[in-house]
């Protein structure tokens, strides 16, 4: 099976929507509900359709697609602006540090402050690979093809790139961090108010938060352990994001205390050593250079896993597969970036 990334449509919502049920919760921009992803379909036709080449409330989603098979295995998404519509909550970890003469003793208290730090950044988010596919490393197609489409479309991204990762929850659904601090001022379960952030967003949280700094040694062992931890099969996904040079600033998901990664996007590595290519040849004696290919704006947007041939100094040659997938001829520009 060859798999490319192209832009998601109206028309992949019973793939998507099966893949969101396979999430097991916990997943805020993937949400087994209908009304919501049917909105953020239309959400993302709109933003492909933008014409303003500008920083703004967008949402991009896209699609791991066998076209010759007609099946897709695969999703994630790209955020324009974070905070615009709705405050983009976190916990920051600081530590606050206190001296006391008479008792000879410095106490460091770790403390958790709500805060919308990350306001105006860029986001991606929303990647789920079907299980049957987790094997062949077309995660990392799926996730690097963020960075490539953020590239081609440097404008319409902020100066600051993040990722939120799922904390830790038991087999029932439940999070441990959530049950010791956010659970107490809300008349919900965890799964209940994932849920309903998901469809309804984060107004709630500002009405029902506590606003002061939560010290971190009132909360018991439980949440204390998994507090800026990724879920287990969130750990693949945080080494690919590490290795992007996204790194832990101490925010953590003010839900399930799962770790916020942040970097200069301009310095994420993909996006940093990405270069574009002219396209010479297409078949012809086999390349040996892997690498990834995307080619296309907005709509036209194409992501594929390639081996190219260097041909001199005019450009690249690249196989009739590949050309197929990325719906290119010769001549054309390519962003290409080493696997």
């Amino acid at each position: 099976m060859s798999f490319r990334i192209r832009p998601a449509t109206p028309d992949d919502f019973d793939a998507i929507y099966e893949m969101a049920k396979l999430t097991g919760g916990g997943f805020t921009n993937l949400p087994a509900d209908k009304g919501t992803l049917v909105a953020k379909l239309s959400k993302s036709e709109a933003a492909f359709d933008k014409t303003e080449e500008a920083q703004g409330n967008d949402c991009f989603i896209f699609v791991l697609e066998d076209p010759v098979a007609g099946i897709i295995r695969g999703t994630c998404q790209v955020f324009g602006m974070v905070g615009t519509s709705q405050a983009f909550y976190s916990y920051h970890l600081s530590t606050l540090t206190q001296w006391s003469p008479e008792l000879g003793k410095t106490f460091r208290n770790q403390m958790l402050t709500l805060t919308t730090d990350l306001e105006g950044s860029s986001e991606v988010g929303g990647l789920f690979l079907h299980p049957q596919l987790r094997a062949g490393g077309w995660g990392m197609l799926l996730a690097r093809s963020r960075y490539l489409f953020i590239k081609a479309h440097r404008q319409r991204f902020g100066d600051r790139l993040l990722a939120e990762l799922r904390g830790v929850m038991d087999e029932a659904g439940n999070s441990p961090f959530w049950d010791a601090l956010a659970g107490r001022f809300f008349d919900m379960t965890f799964p209940e108010a994932d849920g309903f952030n998901a469809v309804n967003g984060t107004q709630f949280i500002a009405d029902l938060m506590p606003k002061t700094p939560i010290y971190v040694s009132m909360l018991p062992d439980s949440a204390k352990a998994v507090m800026g931890q990724p879920h287990p099969t969130g750990r693949a996904a945080l080494r690919m994001l590490q290795e992007e040079g996204m790194t832990f600033d101490r925010y953590v998901d003010i839900f399930d205390g799962g770790p916020t990664v942040t970097a200069p996007t301009d310095q994420v590595r993909s996006i940093r050593e990405s270069a574009e290519e002219t396209v010479v040849e297409i078949g012809g004696e086999p390349g040996k250079t892997k690498v990834l290919l995307a080619a296309g704006r907005l709509r036209d947007f194409r992501c594929v896993r390639a081996e190219v041939r260097r041909v001199g100094r005019k450009g690249i040659a690249i196989s009739r597969e590949a050309a197929d997938l990325l719906e290119i001829e010769t001549g054309a520009r390519v962003l290409m970036v080493g696997r």
